[in-house]
């Protein structure tokens, strides 16, 4: 099938558009989260925040799931050979 004539993306093309992906996931999160801690946690004791962070530092993960199941999907090739 030639390329553009909606061609299956391969695995190496996904990986690719997912490592950026997760570099912006990761950078807008950590932006996000130090905003949200400038509003919620203003003098705070230090538990809390610390606290905050670690449950802030492990949230990206969960949005991060279905793009890194998607990027590690086997190309369509890789399917049909294993039958």
């Amino acid at each position: 099938m030639p390329i553009g004539q909606n061609a299956p993306m391969r695995m190496r093309t996904r990986k690719l558009i997912g490592a950026f992906g997760l570099l912006a996931l990761v950078a807008l999160w950590a932006l996000l989260a130090m905003a949200l801690a400038q509003i919620v946690l203003p003098s705070g004791s230090t538990l809390a925040a610390a606290l905050y962070y670690v449950v802030a530092g492990l949230g990206w993960v969960l949005p991060a799931m279905p793009l890194i199941a998607w990027m590690a999907k086997p190309d369509a090739a890789d399917r049909t050979d294993r039958r």
